[in-house]
């Protein structure tokens, strides 16, 4: 057995226990590095070896040095970090539902106001604006999908302010015609997001 033989087999072993260690699946840990699980399989089968970038990421997730990855095993209790994207998840959703809270303190307070007929506009805008902060952290975190989803809620919601608006402070004629005007930029974003990965 050959030093480059020898070295596949300490990783090898070493991916292995230390994801044993974790309680982590093989697709849970190919999920966290946007892999697939048969990639990871061969790393623990010695088939092949993460590139310097994979192997830090995975030492990262285990909170452990990269030399614990690459040399003999040494005894260690393994404590994984938490699991990144339950820590993106958890805080985009509390932006999400911060919008919507201060939508709802809005409300309130103007209920209060006498004369005013229309407090409930509030939420309307809430929508727009919770989708600019769901189009924030998928900007920051998120994938393709994600942030083609969140163009397409900024554009449908942007066109909902606008007519309820128009609607109640305008008299503007033939208002539906608002969210036909809107598909044709909804195919746009479906059409970039598509071709975008196409090279």
């Amino acid at each position: 057995m050959n030093e480059t033989d020898d070295i596949k087999e300490i990783i090898a072993e070493n991916l292995l226990r230390f994801r044993t260690q974790a309680n982590l699946t093989q697709a849970q840990l190919a999920e966290m590095l946007n892999y697939s699980d048969k990639a990871v399989s061969k790393w623990e089968r010695g088939e092949s070896v993460p590139d310097i970038r994979v192997l830090m990421q995975i030492a990262g997730i285990y909170n452990i040095k990269l030399d614990d990855l690459v040399s003999r095993p040494k005894e260690r209790e393994v404590k994984p970090v938490l699991h990144k994207r339950k820590k993106r998840l958890l805080i985009t959703l509390l932006s999400f539902a911060l919008a919507w809270f201060i939508a709802t303190g809005i409300f309130v307070i103007l209920c209060f106001v006498p004369g005013l007929e229309y407090e409930w506009l509030s939420f309307v805008v809430a929508a727009l604006a919770s989708s600019i902060v769901l189009m924030v952290f998928s900007t920051l975190w998120g994938n393709r999908i994600t942030n083609a989803v969140c163009c397409s809620l900024i554009l449908w919601s942007l066109a909902a302010v606008l007519y309820t608006f128009l609607y109640l402070f305008a008299s503007v004629p033939l208002l539906w015609l608002l969210f036909v005007a809107a598909c044709p930029f909804e195919v746009l974003i479906i059409l970039w997001f598509v071709f975008r990965k196409v090279k």
